[in-house]
C-alpha cells in the first residue's frame, strides 16, 4: 500500500537546512520506514505563478529531445519524478552509483506541506523566507538517506561526524570562445570572481580565501589548505554535523567568518570523536578530511563531469541558440570581427553536435553546483570487513570508517542557459572592475542558483 504523509505527520519532521531550490527536513519520529531519512521539499518563489498543469509533460519539447536516452525521465508527468530520474539515470552513471542517492518518491497531502511551511518558517534565514516558500502544490516529495549519519545499525552506536562541502568549479576554462576582454576567466577561478559580485551585492560580508583548485589538486597539502580556508569562512560551502546535528556552518543562509567563540565551541564538540587533548582536535579533524579527500580520489570523478563543459558558457550559448533554432542574440551584439568569425563557426555545426554541447553543459553545471558529504565513525581492526572504506589519521593514531555521497544533483533546466550567460558576463565585469580598483562599478545582480 502506498504511503501518504498527512498533516498529523508534520510534527515528525524537523528543519535541517536549505539551498536555492529545496528545503531539507530530517525525520525525528519512530517509524522504521523513515528513521535515518531526510526529506527534500522544493521551494517556489513568493511571487511565482502556479506551475501545476495536470497530465502534461514536465519537460519542454526541446528538453525531451535533450534527455531522450533517459526514457522514464522524459515520459514522467511529475516534476519530482523527473528530478529523481535525472539524478539516478544521468548523474548516477557519471559519478558512480555508490556515491549517488536518488531517493524514493513519497506521496504527501497539501495539508502536510502547508503545516511544514508554517512550522519551518521561524527556523529559516530571513533572506530565504523573503525569496521563496514551500511549494504546497506538490503531490510527492523525495525521501533519501540522511548522509550526516551512517545507515541505521552500521555504526554500532559510535559517534558520527560528517562534513558537507560545496566544491564548486575545479578547473580553469581554456575555451577559444572566451572573448579577449574576458580572458581573466582563464587564470582566475569562477569562485573567486563570483565572491566579488556577492560582496558587492551584500550577499556575503567578506571574501573567502578558499580556492577550488586546491581542493581538486590531488596534493594532500593543497587539499588541507582548502579545508582550512573553508573552515575559516564557511559561507554556504562548508558545514559539519555531529550525530546529525549541525555544529558548524549555517542552516540555509551560510555564515561568514568562524570567530574565536565558534572555534572553541567546535573544539569542544569534537571531544569523544577526535582523541587529542584539548587544543588540537580541530586541527586533527581538518587533517582527517584532507586525508580522506586525497585517499578516496572521489573528486577526480566530479572534475571529469565538470569538464564536460569544454567550451565555457561563451561557446555553449551559441550551441543553445542553434538547438532552439532561434537567432543568436549574442552574435548580434558582437563587434570584434575575430570573435564573430569564431562564433559563426559554431552556428554551422550539425544539430546533433549542438545538442551534445548543450546537454554536456547542463550536466557540468549540476556537477559544479552539487555538494559532497563525507561521514566518519571511529573504527578498529575488527571492522575490517565493513562495506565502507577506512582511513588512518597519523596524528592521533586513529582509524575512521567513512562514506562519501554527492547530494543536490539538481536538474538544470534548458532555459537557464541564458541566465548563466548573463550572470557570467556580470561576474567577469564586476571582478575586472574590482581588480582595476573600481569596486563601486560592479553591476548588482542575482547570485542565486549558480
Amino acid at each position: 500500500m502506498e504511503v501518504k504523509l498527512e498533516k498529523k505527520d508534520a510534527d515528525d519532521w524537523v528543519y535541517r537546512g536549505e539551498g536555492a531550490a529545496n528545503l531539507v527536513l530530517a525525520y525525528s519520529g519512530s517509524s522504521p520506514a523513515f528513521i535515518g531519512k531526510v526529506m527534500r521539499i522544493p521551494k517556489v518563489g513568493r511571487n511565482a505563478p502556479s506551475a501545476v498543469v495536470q497530465n502534461q509533460p514536465v519537460l519542454t519539447e526541446q528538453e525531451r529531445l535533450l534527455w531522450k536516452e533517459a526514457k522514464e525521465m522524459v515520459a514522467s508527468q511529475n516534476k519530482d519524478a523527473v528530478e529523481r530520474f535525472f539524478t539516478e539515470l544521468v548523474m548516477g552513471p557519471l559519478l558512480g552509483p555508490k556515491y549517488v542517492d536518488a531517493g524514493v518518491l513519497v506521496r504527501v497531502s497539501g495539508e502536510f506541506l502547508k503545516c511544514i511551511e508554517e512550522k519551518v518558517t521561524r527556523h529559516r534565514p530571513s533572506l530565504r523566507v523573503d525569496a521563496a516558500k514551500v511549494d504546497v502544490e506538490r503531490d510527492y516529495v523525495v525521501i533519501m538517506s540522511d548522509h550526516t549519519v551512517f545507515p541505521h545499525g552500521s555504526s554500532k552506536r559510535r559517534p558520527c561526524i560528517s562534513v558537507e562541502i560545496k566544491p564548486k568549479c575545479g578547473f580553469l576554462p581554456l575555451s577559444s570562445f572566451i572573448a579577449e576582454e574576458n580572458a581573466v576567466k582563464k587564470y582566475t577561478t569562477r569562485f573567486r570572481m563570483h565572491q566579488a559580485l556577492k560582496l558587492n551585492n551584500k550577499d556575503i560580508s567578506e571574501i573567502s580565501k578558499y580556492n577550488p583548485l586546491d581542493l581538486f589538486s590531488g596534493s594532500k597539502e593543497r587539499i588541507h589548505k582548502a579545508i582550512e580556508d573553508l573552515f575559516a569562512t564557511p559561507q554556504n560551502n562548508f558545514r559539519v554535523f555531529l550525530n546529525g546535528s549541525l555544529i558548524l556552518g549555517g542552516l540555509g543562509g551560510g555564515t561568514s567568518k568562524t570567530n574565536t567563540i565558534t572555534k572553541q565551541s567546535f573544539e569542544d564538540d569534537l571531544k569523544g570523536v577526535i582523541q587529542p587533548t584539548k587544543g588540537s582536535r580541530t586541527a586533527s579533524f581538518m587533517q582527517l578530511i584532507a586525508e580522506t579527500v586525497h585517499h578516496s580520489r572521489v573528486l577526480d570523478q566530479l572534475l571529469d563531469v565538470q569538464k564536460l563543459d569544454h567550451l565555457d558558457i561563451e561557446g555553449a550559448i551559441h550551441a543553445y541558440y542553434n538547438f532552439l533554432s532561434r537567432p543568436c542574440t549574442v552574435c548580434m551584439n558582437l563587434n570584434e570581427a575575430k570573435a564573430l568569425h569564431a562564433c559563426k563557426s559554431l552556428h554551422s555545426i550539425p544539430m546533433d553536435e549542438s545538442l551534445k554541447i548543450v546537454k554536456n553543459y547542463l550536466i557540468a553545471a549540476t556537477a559544479k553546483d552539487c555538494s559532497m558529504m563525507i561521514s566518519f565513525v571511529p573504527t578498529d581492526d575488527v571492522d575490517a570487513g565493513s562495506q565502507y572504506s577506512s582511513v588512518h589519521m597519523p596524528s592521533t593514531n586513529q582509524k575512521f570508517t567513512y562514506k562519501v555521497n554527492f547530494i543536490d544533483l539538481d536538474l538544470k533546466r534548458l532555459k537557464t542557459i541564458e541566465d548563466y550567460y548573463e550572470l557570467d558576463q556580470k561576474i567577469v565585469k564586476c571582478y575586472s572592475q574590482v581588480a582595476g580598483g573600481d569596486h563601486r562599478k560592479c553591476v548588482p545582480a542575482s547570485t542565486k542558483n549558480v
